[in-house]
C-alpha cells in the first residue's frame, strides 16, 4: 500500500520534527515545509494526501494557503489548520475559506493522529 502524503507546514523547528516523527512512525509520508514560498514550491509539482498547516508562516500565510488551494488549485485537499491563533474570528475565517479542522496550540500529536486520519477515512 502507498503512503499517504501529508504535508505539513509549519516554521516552529521543534514542532515541526515532532509531529514529523509522530506522522512518520504513524506511516506517513511526511514532507515538510518551513514557510509558504516552500508550500507553494511542492504544490506546482505535487498535491498531497492532506495539508496540516500552521496560521502564521512567512512569505504566504496559512489563510493565503487555504485560499490558494481551493480557489487556484481547485483542489478538495483536507487541510488542518494548527494555530496559537485560535481566537474565533481565525477559526471562522478559516473554515470560511475552507479548512476541515482546527487544532488549537499547544498540538497534542495523538490528537492530530486521530484527526488526520479521520480527514483520511471521509474520502
Amino acid at each position: 500500500m502507498m503512503k499517504k502524503k501529508l504535508l505539513l507546514a509549519e516554521d516552529d523547528e521543534l514542532l515541526s520534527a515532532l509531529l514529523n516523527y509522530r506522522l512518520e512512525k504513524e506511516g506517513y509520508q511526511v514532507i515538510v515545509c518551513r514557510d509558504g514560498k516552500e508550500v507553494k514550491e511542492y504544490l506546482g509539482q505535487d498535491c498531497p494526501d492532506i495539508i496540516v498547516t500552521d496560521i502564521m508562516m512567512p512569505y504566504f500565510s496559512g489563510m493565503e494557503l487555504i485560499d490558494f488551494v481551493r480557489k487556484e488549485m481547485n483542489s478538495e485537499v483536507p487541510i488542518i489548520i494548527i494555530s496559537s491563533a485560535g481566537n474565533e474570528e481565525n477559526v471562522l475565517n478559516a473554515f470560511e475559506l475552507g479548512a476541515n479542522d482546527f487544532i488549537a496550540k499547544p498540538v497534542s500529536p495523538a490528537e492530530l493522529m486521530v484527526r488526520v486520519n479521520r480527514e483520511l477515512s471521509k474520502k
